[in-house]
């Protein structure tokens, strides 16, 4: 679907990456991975078309659709969640207007004999039928179909989106791009803000998505449940394995120690070969060895051992005193946003040395509860904090909070003390922020870079107890496992709000899941709270399953009074129907083997004629086929 030929970006004379290729074809599921400001979301922006390259060409099929989740969603303030999901239909829409503009100049009008009356009611018709095969007549039923589906009630649809949270708002971004119908899915770090359950839906669409998928993302388990290839931009090259990411480090691994073995047998040669051209290079009998040797040395072509950046940051959390034992202790904690009320009636008791994850849908009160705990905002109960507990707080949109035309070393001088001011420059040092990138204005950093620099101004502080509400958006894969090892190692007390599955593992020894107003606690890790709640869904399975065996019961039932003449149109109806769905599979394996053949031979078969006419015919007999069958079921229920 996409070639990508010597593609070239550099930014202030340094390539981000240099004349890399590779190709997208159909069923291509990639996560395309690298550190913080490696160029990640730049190739997304190249691919959708929103950027140019320096240098390079992107070739398309023809008509080739592509929707792009950008990482940070702008919507128009004052739309609906239906508004803002009908968006995804812009020609139906223009149609709609139009038709609707034309009605208005129709009904105003009287002269029902002249020529603009009549050039208007062919234009009426003419739109009408373009409204109608763009879908028109069924869109907003497909809209609201699409939105239940996501997890929206009915009784949302009209709320407008600015009061939803930003994974609510996430979700509205791919109802639209589901609706668009598109080929092509670039997705820059869509589990930022998802909670759990919808990671989970995402990443069944998306194994069951037939077009291609580029996925920017830095949770490892996320890309190893969906992706079936990896490309890797490193130190301005990319490296392209068809695995998931965690099957992609072994390999890159083994090869990089071949390539290791390999050089260093060359280059010994090599030395073999060098001292026998010095000890024969003086000898009058051996000098035209000696340059026989030299001109084979030439033309040796040397192995190279694929660089690998290995920097990473460094952190410790040291505890600053021991609190008491119970550092923070909330009794009948309520909290609501003008109607809708968020926490109704928590109580909960915080030991020292505990290590707890908050978990639950997005919008059911993990990040009110923590910014409670802080004092942020007025709420109904008590919250206590203990003995000596001095607090670090790193929130959700922490990045926000710094001032964009600081630089970096000004935003770490300003929230430091006397007695730490001295090792800021050691401190971002630490933070893989070095040299002349602490002059840097904190606007030009990428969201990984900008959340790097809220951790290093945090540790400015002295702490006992953390608070951290999603503090891996952002974060690349290698400093998420540091930060991981860093919140391990603190002595003190953590609370942490994550939907990150494979960060909290291992992490935390409580879990509390936000559900209803209420929490309810899980004492183990993220895995044990995964493994009951899905004991929890079986239960709700089991209980289906017993509903549709009612059902069919009832069908049965049904099928025994129908008449004979009843019962023979219908065997006819199923058996017309079976045949019908067996060439739907022959014409599906068809199109698959074709599309095959298009990631293969792609440049042969553009200059094919003949096998995109057959290729289109196929695809155009399939839909004729999908509405027979739709046709055939009708009567089957009519009956």
């Amino acid at each position: 679907m996409l070639n990508i030929h010597n593609l070239s970006v550099s930014f202030g004379g340094t390539y981000l990456f240099e004349e890399v290729t590779f190709r997208l074809g159909s069923g291509d599921r990639v996560g395309l991975v690298g550190k913080n400001g490696a160029g990640k979301s730049t190739m997304l922006k190249i691919l959708s078309g929103d950027m140019k390259p320096d240098s390079g060409t992107i070739a398309t099929e023809k008509e080739v659709k592509i929707g792009f989740l950008r990482q940070d969603i702008d919507f128009e303030r004052g739309r609906t969640v239906l508004q803002e999901a009908y968006q995804a239909f812009e020609e139906i829409i223009r149609a709609e207007l139009r038709i609707d503009d034309i009605n208005h100049q129709l009904a105003n009008r009287t002269d029902y004999e002249s020529e603009i009356y009549h050039n208007l009611i062919d234009e009426l018709s003419e739109v009408t039928h373009q409204y109608e095969i763009l879908g028109g007549y069924h869109y907003k039923g497909e809209t609201e179909k699409v939105l239940l589906g996501l997890g929206f009630k009915r009784e949302e649809f009209n709320n407008p989106t600015e009061s939803f949270s930003g994974g609510w708002r996430m979700r509205i971004e791919l109802a639209k791009l589901l609706l668009q119908s598109n080929d092509v899915l670039l997705l820059d770090e869509p589990t930022n803000h998802l909670d759990i359950e919808s990671i989970i839906w995402l990443e069944s669409f998306l194994k069951n998505f037939p077009g291609v998928v580029v996925i920017v993302s830095h949770d490892k388990m996320f890309l190893d449940n969906v992706t079936n290839r990896t490309i890797e931009i490193s130190l301005g090259k990319i490296y392209d394995y068809n695995k998931p990411y965690s099957k992609y480090l072994i390999a890159r691994k083994e090869q990089r120690e071949i390539q290791l073995a390999a050089s260093k047998n060359q280059a010994k040669k090599i030395e073999e070969t060098e001292k026998l051209i010095e000890k024969f290079r003086y000898k009058a009998s051996k000098a035209s060895m000696a340059q026989s040797l030299i001109k084979k040395l030439e033309k040796v072509e040397r192995i190279e051992v694929d660089e690998d950046d290995n920097s990473v940051m460094s952190i410790t959390f040291p505890i600053s005193v021991t609190p008491g034992k119970v550092v923070v202790e909330a009794e009948h904690v309520s909290k609501a946003f003008g109607d809708k009320k968020v926490l109704s009636d928590i109580s909960l008791l915080v030991e020292r040395g505990n290590k707890i994850a908050f978990v639950g849908q997005n919008g059911q009160g993990k990040s009110t509860f923590i910014k409670a705990i802080v004092d942020e905002f007025p709420y109904e109960g008590t919250i206590k904090l203990g003995h000596n507990v001095q607090l670090g707080y790193f929130a959700q949109n922490q990045a926000e909070y710094l001032d964009g035309e600081k630089t970096l070393l000004d935003t770490m001088l300003d929230a430091a003390n006397d007695a730490n001011r001295s090792k800021v420059r050691d401190m971002l040092g630490a933070f893989l922020f070095r040299g002349d990138d602490v002059e840097k204005k904190v606007k030009v950093l990428s969201g990984g870079e900008r959340n790097r620099l809220a951790l290093c101004k945090l540790l400015l502080r002295p702490i006992n107890v953390l608070l951290m509400d999603e503090p891996t958006n952002h974060l690349d894969i290698k400093s998420k496992n540091v930060l991981k090892a860093a919140l391990r190692d603190f002595e003190g007390t953590l609370l942490i709000v994550s939907h990150d599955r494979d960060f909290l593992q291992g992490l935390t020894n409580t879990v509390y899941e936000f559900k209803d107003q209420k929490i309810k606690e899980y004492l183990g890790d993220i895995n044990f709270f995964l493994e009951q709640r899905n004991a929890q869904n079986m239960r709700e399975i089991e209980k289906s399953d017993e509903a549709v065996s009612s059902a069919k019961q009832t069908v049965q039932q049904e099928k025994k009074s129908l008449s004979y003449e009843e019962q023979k149109k219908q065997k006819s109806l199923q058996n017309k129907l079976s045949k019908i769905e067996s060439q739907i599979n022959q014409l599906e394996k068809a199109i698959q083997k074709d599309d095959e053949e298009l990631a293969v031979n792609y440049e042969k078969l553009m200059q094919d004629s003949s096998f995109f006419a057959a290729y289109e015919q196929k695809k155009k007999d399939l839909d004729q086929l999908m509405e027979n069958w739709e046709m055939v079921q009708m009567e089957i229920d009519a009956i």
